[in-house]
């Protein structure tokens, strides 16, 4: 189970690896692996999950 800590701004959270979502195994958010424990942090207001180049318009 993770451990979660709600911070202004946005939430701490320590995850075992089988836990991880598929962003934060992708290293999309800040996170720190300590150990066998991964430290993680979510904004409040995360970006848009697709890549900037996804993003851009084609010509």
């Amino acid at each position: 189970m993770a451990l979660r800590i709600r911070l202004p701004g946005g939430t701490l959270k320590v995850k075992t690896y089988r836990e991880l979502r598929v962003r934060e195994r992708e290293r999309r958010v800040p996170m720190v692996k300590i150990g066998l424990m991964y430290v993680i942090w979510w904004r409040n207001h995360q970006g848009p999950s697709n890549d900037r180049s996804a993003a851009e318009p084609r010509r």
